[in-house]
């Protein structure tokens, strides 16, 4: 921990975001990703999304020196594994046979989101100074400490993959699909980088959507209307129902999202003899439009990709954003101009024996995703490959 001389380093939890000073957290967070933003957390929690009785249990942590607050973290104490996108049920089946609890569990993430970004919200000093060795020891201390089996930090970004690279620790990654701008202007710009084949299969797409008689509508922020977010919902919980689910987020946080975060909420509405027959919701970030949720009750014709991907490049182009993060899942992105890109997760696991089994689990894994991987580069539409 700290040479001789320094501070000593504490870290703690919160059981609300509420407990976190907005200005701490926002000097340490930014503003720009929404996912990050301070009512982002107060409107999970505002609206009953996280909490003891979802099994979501606030546990945000807060990094001290001299009791001053030098580092924040999005952090959860979960009774299941679900909303997480990096899967661990087999985990716990194994934990359970073996008569051993595996939840509670630590977990560093976002709720409900597969998407890539800062998880260990460090002052940049703090950040030069703190080595991965110990990040990963206050971790596992603080587990033990809260009584947890493991802890698990999900999708961080390259930054924060630096202070989590220990050969020691176990290391996941998978595999997602994500569109980015190579410097076009506007949609017949991408389509003139694919080639032949993909580009006159997307037009038939599009144009099938038409011919439905099927248009468009897209609304920002406090523009959207009561009726309009009400029917989205609908179309949200359907996506869930058909799943036999429940939907994890409820009607009551997607009205504070309008009213805290307006900036970042674009929604785009598909419609059909007057009524709206579906949705798709997107978050705005600096430079990534985020597609996160989607839904209808009745099936059309390739009325998902057109909602979902193809409003969607057009949404970015039109806020001059220059990457769209898709969600987890869905080769068919592939073929739809969407580029394979590898995501990240470190996980703590307490127990030796177990720790050693998930070891060799995630070495295995490792070789299958990147596989994957490599396969998918190589089928891209493109006529030249223009990868970042």
């Amino acid at each position: 921990m700290p040479e001789s001389g320094q501070a000593t380093l504490t870290l703690e939890t919160c059981a609300s975001i509420n407990d976190i000073p907005a200005r701490e957290w926002e000097r340490l967070a930014g503003c720009t990703n929404p996912f990050l933003r301070y009512e982002f957390f107060q409107a999970l929690e505002a609206s009953g999304c996280t909490s003891e009785a979802t099994g979501w249990s606030p546990s945000h942590l807060v990094f001290k020196s001299d009791d001053k607050i030098v580092g924040l973290a999005p952090a959860f104490l979960k009774s299941h594994s679900m909303g997480e996108y990096v899967f661990d049920w087999a985990w716990a089946d194994a934990y359970q046979r073996h008569g051993l609890a595996y939840y509670p569990k630590l977990l560093i993430a976002i709720p409900f989101t597969p998407s890539a970004g800062p998880r260990l919200l460090l002052a940049p000093d703090l950040r030069e100074q703190l080595t991965p060795e110990q990040i990963h020891d206050l971790l596992d201390t603080l587990t033990d400490k809260l009584g947890a089996h493991s802890w698990h930090l999900l999708f961080p970004d390259s930054e924060d993959q630096k202070l989590l690279q220990h050969d020691q620790e176990l290391h996941r990654i998978g595999c997602q699909f994500h569109w980015h701008n190579h410097g076009y202007g506007n949609f017949e710009d991408f389509l003139a980088a694919l080639t032949s084949r993909k580009r006159k299969s997307i037009r038939k797409e599009r144009r099938q959507v038409a011919e439905q008689g099927i248009s468009f509508a897209r609304f920002h922020g406090r523009d959207i209307p009561e009726h309009v977010l009400s029917a989205f919902y609908v179309f949200y919980q359907a996506t869930y129902l058909k799943r036999g689910q429940r939907p994890y987020l409820n009607k009551r946080f997607f009205e504070l999202l309008r009213e805290q975060l307006p900036e970042h909420v674009h929604l785009v509405i598909a419609q059909r003899e007057g009524e709206m027959i579906a949705g798709a919701l997107f978050l705005a970030g600096k430079t990534t439009l985020y597609g996160r949720y989607w839904g209808c009750l009745d099936e059309y014709n390739q009325l998902h990709f057109e909602t979902c991907y193809y409003q969607g490049i057009e949404l970015a182009m039109e806020l001059g954003l220059s990457h769209i993060d898709a969600g987890a899942q869905g080769e068919h992105k592939l073929v739809r101009g969407f580029e394979p890109v590898i995501t990240h997760s470190w996980h703590g696991i307490l127990h030796p024996g177990f720790r050693e089994a998930i070891e060799n689990f995630t070495h295995e894994e490792t070789e299958h995703v990147l596989g994957y991987f490599k396969e998918a580069q190589s089928v891209l539409p493109f006529r030249q490959q223009t990868q970042d």
